[in-house]
């Protein structure tokens, strides 16, 4: 692992003492650090400056001038309950934003578009660049060359390779902004943010036989206990269907519902795949397809799938034909340096039509991201949901940690995955056999080190707690927000890749296979003209809760340890458990009302 010292300080200093060909200004000139790392993010390296001619789009993130108003709103119209006894007007349940409300709830303080354009003005950045994007939270500044890029935030950007997967990005150990913008600018990206969100997909070792021959718990390298009665012992769309009781719904609005799927780093899945798992595994939907949307140059190869889009797409499919499903393939921008999320977020707050339910499989271990960042990300995630968008995030596949955890003063430390972290997401763990279902070894999940915890969560958190008593204290944030939220089959799934059937595990498939529920209870929903179920959780978390089976037993080892164990009611190992689509429909608060 190499680690490469930068001085920010001289780093700004060179780029002020560069500057002072132009006018003076103190109020430009005063700068203050706004984050930077020690040394180098694990496993990057610098490979010197960029091309000449190298061009980023930055975002620049405005603080709102109401910070809760936001929030606030998202849980009247998120909580069936709010007001406790809604009724009549006073109900905002289920009453989503939009656009333009949004953009009002989310507008910075006045005079800031002036104030920062005129920072802008400054060093030379043209007002044609410029655009208000991510509904009124961000000004995205296009085009900018890396030179300006240095002398805007006295930073010293380079083109960094990840030693392991060869990525190149370009970033900055640091970076600074006026003073006077400090209480103005949330966080600029990109910038200092080097971890980009990885799969959540694998492929486990070639079985010679049984029910757990040749699979190994990917922390522990334990054997993992897979319960089936299914002669080949594979997860299939038939026994995901039978198991969360979704066989006998037919979709009735398939023509006005749809779910997305988010794509990155060149992955795609291949039609040719899709038909013959289809053939194979949902006969009746073996016409069944997929829309293919590109985001800021991101590209598409059906002839060259990968496993996560692949899995994503086949589950996705199966759970909902003939429902339509998009899967989003998100570039990086003409230059190869964008941010994958923000230009998602970019394209979504300008899209005509934005699928009611959505499933990610990629995560971001929360150590390496700055805080600002993870922040603002939560936000656009929270603009999702304010419009009514359902966001189920895989949380992970290494139990409460991979390695062993030790922090920088010789504590070990359990990790937790963004963005399945954000309060404001529904974030889903992984789940085996049947009868009973117990919790996944992988099974990703614990407490956040950025969020706070909730209020939906804090009952149901809290007594968890009190059963764990003084277990591994000092070990997790106990005040903070807890995951997963719900769980889905993580192990043996079967999957087409070019033709040849592979068995995947992870909560990659977890995630599509929720989602796929959500998905058709969305349906159910648009089919007699209700509100979709937008942010989820806080009807999980009440009455939501009985429509869930939950998981008692099992735990997600990692770190040395053995992890946290999964018990009656939520837990950091399967949430609140697993989704029963019968029951859930039952209690739908659209159905006949609000409760």
């Amino acid at each position: 692992m190499r680690h490469h010292l930068i001085s920010v300080t001289s780093v700004i200093a060179a780029i002020l003492l560069g500057s002072l060909a132009k006018p003076f200004s103190p109020r430009w000139h005063d700068m203050r650090i706004k984050h930077s790392w020690n040394a180098v993010p694990e496993n990057w390296e610098s490979l010197g400056n960029p091309l000449s001619g190298t061009t980023i789009d930055l975002y620049v993130a405005l603080k709102a001038h109401r910070e809760n108003a936001l929030i606030n709103t998202l849980h009247q119209v998120s909580d069936p309950n709010h007001p406790r006894h809604c009724c009549c007007s006073k109900c905002r349940y289920g009453k989503y934003l939009s656009d333009e409300q949004v953009a009002e709830l989310v507008s910075p303080p006045p005079r800031t578009l002036e104030f920062v354009n005129s920072w802008l003005e400054y060093h030379g950045v043209p007002s044609s660049s410029v655009s208000m994007t991510h509904g009124g939270t961000t000004l995205t500044l296009s085009g900018v060359s890396i030179m300006q890029a240095n002398a805007l935030l006295g930073a010293s950007y380079q083109l960094y390779r990840h030693v392991e997967t060869n990525e190149t990005v370009v970033r900055t150990v640091g970076y600074a902004l006026p003073a006077a913008l400090h209480r103005l600018v949330q966080t600029v990206v990109p910038t200092t943010c080097f971890s980009t969100p990885h799969t959540q997909w694998q492929s486990p070792r070639k079985r010679s036989g049984g029910a757990t021959a040749g699979l190994k718990e990917p922390v522990s390298g334990e054997p993992v206990t897979v319960l089936s009665s299914r002669d080949d012992d594979w997860t299939t769309p038939s026994f995901l269907r039978s198991l969360y009781k979704t066989t006998e719904y037919r979709p009735a609005a398939a023509d006005r519902n749809a779910l997305g799927i988010f794509g990155m780093q060149d992955e795609y899945p291949s039609p040719d795949d899709l038909a013959k798992f289809m053939s194979v595994y949902r006969s009746d939907g073996t016409d069944a397809t997929f829309i293919v949307v590109q985001v800021n140059a991101g590209k598409y190869d059906p002839t060259n799938p990968a496993g996560e889009s692949n899995l994503d797409t086949q589950y996705a499919v199966a759970m909902t034909y003939p429902t339509q499903v998009f899967f989003y393939s998100v570039g990086q921008g003409r230059s190869g340096t964008d941010d994958w999320l923000a230009s998602w977020f970019r394209y979504l707050r300008t899209a005509s039509n934005i699928p009611r339910t959505i499933s990610i499989s990629y995560v971001v271990d929360e150590r390496f991201i700055p805080v600002d960042y993870a922040t603002y990300m939560c936000t656009q995630f929270s603009i999702l949901s304010i419009l009514g968008v359902s966001v189920l995030i895989s949380t992970g596949d290494d139990g409460v940690g991979k390695g062993d955890c030790v922090t920088n003063d010789g504590s070990v430390r359990f990790i937790s995955n963004f963005p399945a972290t954000c309060p404001y997401v529904t974030a889903v763990g992984g789940t085996t056999g049947h009868e009973p279902e117990i919790a996944a070894g992988l099974s990703g999940g614990g407490f956040s080190n950025v969020f706070k915890r909730p209020d939906y969560q804090e009952q149901a958190v809290t007594e968890f707690l009190q059963h764990l008593g003084h277990q591994y204290q000092g070990k997790y944030n106990a005040t903070s927000r807890g995951i997963p939220d719900i769980s889905a089959q993580a192990l043996n799934l079967p999957v087409f890749i070019k033709g040849q059937k592979v068995i995947a595990y992870g909560t990659s498939a977890s995630a599509p296979i929720v989602a796929g529920v959500i998905s058709l209870l969305n349906d159910y929903l648009i089919s007699r003209g209700k509100a979709t179920l937008g942010f989820l959780n806080p009807w999980l978390y009440g009455t939501g809760m009985s429509g869930l089976t939950d998981i008692t037993s099992g735990s997600n080892p990692g770190c040395n340890t053995d992890g946290f164990s999964a018990i009656e009611g939520w837990d950091p190992v399967t949430g609140l458990g697993t989704p029963d689509f019968q029951r859930l429909l039952a209690i739908l608060p659209g159905r006949g009302g609000a409760g």
